[in-house]
């Protein structure tokens, strides 16, 4: 059986290429540790339950057939969804690396597989944090004496911007970004600093800050489902939410939108995963955290529950169709759920309850895991400036992050959250994980490294969903994005020009970094070639042997 027994992992000696030998010595510090299993497991499920569950799959399921979506869904998260979760665990546990350092230790010829997963990374660093200076905004505005959002008679309302459209968006019909809007880059910094506060530190904050952000969404999220099963309309609602349609099947749009949604709900293909498992001990059981993808499913489910109660009323309210009133992302967190609070009795503590849950499932910053990734990558000079490192990221993506509050910023905000984590990018890096895992470095060797950490061997159907279901699944899955899914469908949604450049220049730098690193390997097996004259085989399969 490959890889050293014991705890050797544990201390970030054993994966060692030949080539780095002495390198942990010069490490200043030891890598962080996880406290508890507690701890590793709510930051997981901190971070793979977030607005995703909240604000896209109830609508998803509604568009898709309702409760017939849940068969593609349940194929994908089978199929695609747990295994490439367990992978990415397994091996951050097992190499105690970060995103691009555990592929480099593992096989060195594809660390531009988990370079990809960093620029997707970034992409969140940048604009998903938009969200929670958003949700700041609303809840600052929910102690109003007034909800600001319930009338047109505020001195924001224009003929250019609709009663219906809360000034927070300030959606503007411009060709340009405009100007910054002052209030919402306060929101913007003030997001950053909650972020920067709670991961620091590293493992030694954000493992004790997860006790609440992780747990106290579910607590308000059962408020709110009492609150709505309750009130007339909800029927009407939950209905239109889970009534099958069974004709949706022959659908690929269907198909592609559970794969998508899979692979956003359990955080993959961003490093994610194996940035937070590289923080456990070598002997921990990762295979039983596959369980908290579980949790996702049913909050996910839940929060639909949840949601169309909440617009089933508002519908019963106002004497409208549900058709009018059910969308998905930031036009169902920030414009039709906030309307339909309002019309509740108390609606300003409503709305506070909505948006604070609203902030805590977004708090899990992407910064931490950007931060791993490049402090494994320069052990010597960062780990001992981390905290110097995670401000610096801070500072940057908030200064990145502020063309996203502009008047145009929307439609900005919009061609990211479409094309940067695209269901594209997360499917194609999916499908060379497989690959590089189950037949570069080999399904059998990387069972062997997981029974030696946790001491029994994981169900085998996962090592023949490495091997064949899984990157078949997300081969042909991608086809059908790349090919069906666009942005600029909807024809009478105004588009700015620049959208059309910068789509598809999203979607492909993720995907050309594993090429470009792959080439950038093979010259420096070259050049060694050159200078040592072994054969470039050999050189290859050495260097991705475990120390």
């Amino acid at each position: 059986m490959e890889g050293t027994r014991g705890g050797g992992i544990a201390d970030g000696e054993a994966m060692e290429p030949e080539g780095q030998k002495g390198s942990v010595e010069k490490r200043p510090e030891a890598r962080e540790k996880w406290a508890n299993k507690t701890e590793f497991l709510l930051s997981m499920a901190g971070e793979i339950i977030g607005l995703g569950n909240v604000w896209r799959f109830p609508y998803l399921c509604y568009k898709n057939g309702g409760g017939v979506f849940f068969i593609p869904y349940f194929i994908f998260l089978f199929f695609c969804g747990i295994p490439i979760f367990f992978l990415e665990t397994a091996l951050g546990q097992y190499t105690s690396e970060g995103g691009i350092t555990a592929w480099r230790k593992i096989c060195p010829m594809f660390e531009g597989v988990g370079v990809a997963s960093q620029v997707i990374v970034i992409y969140l660093n940048i604009y998903y944090i938009v969200v929670l200076a958003w949700a700041l905004f609303y809840l600052f505005n929910s102690f109003w004496s007034t909800l600001p959002w319930t009338s047109c008679d505020n001195y924001w309302n224009t003929g250019v911007v609709y009663c219906t459209i809360h000034r927070m968006l300030r959606v503007a019909n411009s060709g340009s970004l405009g100007t910054v809007n002052a209030d919402l880059a306060m929101c913007l910094l003030l997001a950053w600093v909650i972020c920067y506060f709670c991961i620091f530190k590293g493992v030694k904050t954000t493992g004790k800050v997860v006790y609440f952000t992780a747990t106290f969404p579910y607590l308000m999220l059962f408020i709110l489902f009492i609150r709505g099963v309750t009130l007339p309309g909800a029927a009407t609602g939950i209905t239109y939410y889970l009534y099958p349609d069974i004709s949706k099947l022959s659908n690929p749009d269907v198909w592609r939108d559970a794969g998508t949604q899979v692979f956003f709900s359990y955080a993959v293909c961003q490093g994610v995963l194996t940035a937070l498992s590289s923080y456990n001990k070598y002997n921990n059981d990762c295979y039983k955290s596959v369980t908290s993808c579980i949790n996702v499913l049913s909050t996910s489910i839940f929060a639909g529950f949840v949601v169309f109660s909440i617009l089933g009323f508002m519908a019963h309210q106002l004497g409208l169709p549900m058709e009018d009133l059910a969308s998905s992302g930031p036009g169902l967190a920030f414009i039709a759920y906030p309307r339909a609070l309002s019309l509740l009795p108390g609606p300003q503590f409503w709305s506070v309850l909505f948006f604070f849950m609203v902030l805590l499932l977004g708090l899990d910053s992407q910064v931490w895991f950007l931060a791993t990734a490049l402090t494994d990558l320069f052990p010597g000079v960062l780990r001992k400036r981390r905290e110097l490192l995670v401000l610096l990221i801070a500072v940057i993506c908030f200064l990145l992050g502020l063309p996203f509050i502009t008047k145009g910023g929307f439609h900005l905000f919009t061609v990211m959250d479409t094309y940067g984590p695209s269901g594209t990018n997360l499917l194609f890096i999916a499908c060379f994980e497989t690959i590089v895992v189950a037949w570069v470095y080999g399904a059998n060797r990387f069972y062997d490294n997981i029974e030696d950490m946790i001491g029994y061997a994981p169900f085998p159907v996962l090592k023949y969903c490495w091997l064949f279901i899984t990157p078949l699944i997300c081969a042909v899955s991608s086809h059908f994005v790349s090919s069906t899914f666009s942005l600029f469908s909807n024809s009478d949604r105004f588009v700015p020009d620049w959208s059309y450049n910068l789509a598809p220049l999203l979607t492909v730098i993720p995907m050309v970094c594993i090429p470009i690193f792959l080439f950038i390997s093979l010259g420096r097996v070259s050049e060694t070639h050159q200078s040592s004259n072994p054969s470039v085989h050999h050189l290859v399969m050495h260097s991705s042997h475990l120390s």
